[in-house]
């Protein structure tokens, strides 16, 4: 059957600007900006935000300004999204390398290589994927309908921009002052600077008291937290805070007081809650990693329609680029070059192998790592894709895939004899580079549609996606490393529990060091929520690995959207009352996230430049207030009405 040729909302025929220097300038800059504080919210709570809808609202603010054209403000709001992507398969991968003991620290060339390397053939699996996935009918495209609808209303003069700033102006002044034990006069060392809170911070070498501890003791008062909790929906929060519940409330207790050789610990000193917390890291988190294995797999194989589908479209597509044509082609159509893509591809396996060659040290492991990240990689590339469709580029479970290869690749260095630390690295460059290259196969996918439904031209927007790459490529890797320095990869602050998942397998399979039983108990486990068909296991896992706060936090959003939600339906809303109402809660969200997770990113360079002669410096003489939970109570519900409000009465005024 014939479908009803698409219009998109500019025409075909239009030589309206798009590739222009301020629309690249500005997405490289969003791109380095908003991929900063994802770096930070993803190692904090486990979850990355799509930076679409935040970036289609500055992209339109920015450009009005200059006379930027639609095309234009997609133009940089394509640009800017990769930054997202990119640090999404960096902060899931690269800390591992640190978490499983091969590195001291985050280093910057090889973990630039991995962002690169990745980042690039993303992309370059994407322009032959495009045609099959963006213009399948079947695919709804969630957050791409979404953001185009916002760029839409944009053009009416409502961008919606009000709402990202103010929220993320009110999220940066909580984040420095909830991090702030006050205004800090320090002659010759600290000036006019609201210093990190944590009773201590080990940062470079040195420790710093600051005696008082947080200024508020309420740790789930978090605007980005609570951000995401809003845009990912009550479910998704819910099964995670379930997760959450069942090792915190139930397994940490089982395991403490089930184990009599922890009474010896309490008669040394250690308290109930230092016990506890090494319970939860020593044994609830392998276990939760056996959990989240058997999940990822589970997932995978639900999907394995979509990943049979997707696969053999690309091939079709490649197959039909071949046979050539002389018929004039519309600019909606017009890919980069095919046959040069395919060859850049094969080029690229070059650096991809001497890389490799420098993690394993074996000349046969790297070429085989080289074929197998090829293949792999396009193949995830695929479901990423796909998956974006159906769901879009927040629940996107490009960890799940990246497992997958990870397990891939360190049965074949054992198989060939590649082990110890350079076996580790190896794999893991797998893992990082095959995250890197799905992280931006989804994100271009959503980018591409947003595009085919407003008129971009693919070859242009798949331009300005290879710039956006190598730019935050060169530049993310340096927010890693500082809040490494300062929160520290692994720690409470910073679990980045999928890196932590990746290091844990890789030195279980490639080092032998593997926790078996506890892993074995949490596969168990999984297969008992399957069969009791209870939702997503891996939610379920993620909870239980990360910090009880920081899902609480997420669960408390769910909760806002629920009563949002619920608050609609009471009142009869329309369908367009609806949109209305969500889009305004998910800018509102968008900026919260925004503003702590750049305010916290702005701190940790702070703190990693202050240069300290001295081990010890003491701050408690400076406090300007007393701690109290009662603040982040309070916060609690200034976001409740920010989130159910604002939305609400942006419905009303809905025509």
């Amino acid at each position: 059957m014939e479908k009803t040729a698409f219009e998109p909302f500019v025409p075909a025929d239009s030589d309206m600007k798009e590739l222009s220097v301020k629309a690249i300038v500005l997405g490289v800059i969003m791109a380095i900006v908003l991929g900063a504080a994802n770096a930070y919210l993803g190692m904090k709570a486990g979850l990355t935000v799509a930076a679409t809808f935040p970036a289609a609202v500055v992209a339109m603010a920015a450009l009005r300004i200059f006379n930027g054209t639609i095309l234009e403000e997609n133009m940089a709001r394509t640009t800017a999204s990769v930054g997202e992507a990119l640090i999404a398969g960096a902060i899931f991968t690269i800390p591992a390398f640190v978490i499983s003991g091969v590195w001291e620290e985050l280093r910057y060339w090889e973990s630039t290589a991995i962002m690169l390397i990745g980042g690039v053939l993303g992309v370059l699996f994407v322009i032959i994927l495009r045609r099959s996935l963006v213009e399948e009918a079947d695919l709804p495209f969630p957050e791409s309908v979404a953001a185009s609808e916002i760029v839409k209303a944009g053009q009416g003069g409502q961008t919606g921009a009000v709402y990202v700033f103010s929220a993320m102006g009110l999220a940066a002044l909580w984040e420095l002052f909830k991090n702030a034990n006050g205004l800090h006069m320090v002659k010759d060392y600290v000036r006019d600077f609201f210093p990190m809170a944590s009773s201590k911070i080990n940062m470079l070498g040195k420790e710093i008291s600051y005696g008082g501890g947080f200024l508020f003791e309420s740790p789930a008062a978090s605007p980005a937290l609570i951000g995401v909790g809003f845009i990912v929906g009550m479910r998704v929060s819910a099964v995670l805070f379930a997760g959450a519940v069942s090792g915190w409330l139930f397994l940490v207790p089982a395991f403490v007081f089930l184990n009599p050789d922890l009474s010896n610990l309490l008669e040394t000193g250690s308290s109930w809650v230092d016990i506890s917390m090494e319970v939860w890291m020593r044994q609830v988190r392998p276990l939760a990693v056996g959990t989240m294995i058997v999940a990822a797999f589970y997932t995978l194989y639900n999907l394995r329609s979509a990943l049979v589908t997707g696969i053999k479209k690309a091939l079709r597509d490649i197959a039909d680029s071949k046979s050539g044509g002389d018929e004039k082609v519309s600019r909606l159509e017009i890919d980069l070059d095919f046959k040069k893509v395919m060859i850049t591809i094969g080029a690229t396996a070059i650096p991809l192998f001497l890389l490799y060659h420098y993690f394993s040290g074996s000349i046969g492991g790297s070429v085989l790592l080289t074929i197998v990240m090829i293949i792999v990689g396009f193949l995830f590339a695929a479901v990423a894709g796909y998956l974006v469709g159906l769901v879009g580029s927040s629940n996107n479970p490009i960890s799940g895939l990246t497992l997958s290869s990870l397990l891939i690749a360190a049965l074949l260095m054992v198989g060939i004899g590649v082990t110890g630390n350079q076996g580790i690295m190896a794999v893991l460059g797998v893992a990082g580079i095959v995250c890197c290259a799905a992280g931006i196969a989804g994100d271009m996918m959503q980018d591409l549609k947003v595009g085919h439904i407003l008129g971009g031209t693919p070859w242009r927007m798949q331009i300005g996606e290879i710039i956006g790459v190598v730019a935050a490529a060169l530049v993310l890797i340096w927010a890693m490393i500082v809040l490494d320095q300062v929160y520290h990869i692994g720690s409470e602050n910073l679990p980045a529990p999928q890196a932590g998942l990746m290091a844990l397998m890789a030195r279980g399979i490639v080092g032998g060091d593997m926790a078996w039983p506890l892993v074995l108990s949490g596969m168990f486990l999984a297969f008992g929520l399957i069969l009791v068909k209870a939702p997503s296991p891996m939610l379920v896992a993620v909870g239980m690995y990360l910090p009880f706060h920081s899902t609480a936090a997420i669960f408390v959003g769910g909760i806002i959207k629920w009563f949002l939600e619920s608050s609609l339906k009471k009142n009869n809303a329309t369908n367009a009352q609806k949109t209305k109402a969500e889009n305004t809660g998910v800018l509102l969200s968008s900026g919260l996230i925004a503003g702590e997770s750049l305010t916290a990113v702005i701190l940790a360079f702070v703190v990693a430049g202050v240069s300290l002669s001295e081990g010890t410096f003491n701050l408690s003489d400076y406090t300007l207030f007393d701690p109290t939970p009662w603040l982040g109570i309070l916060a609690f519900i200034g976001l409740f009405y920010l989130l159910i409000k604002v939305p609400l009465n942006n419905a009303r005024e809905q025509l």
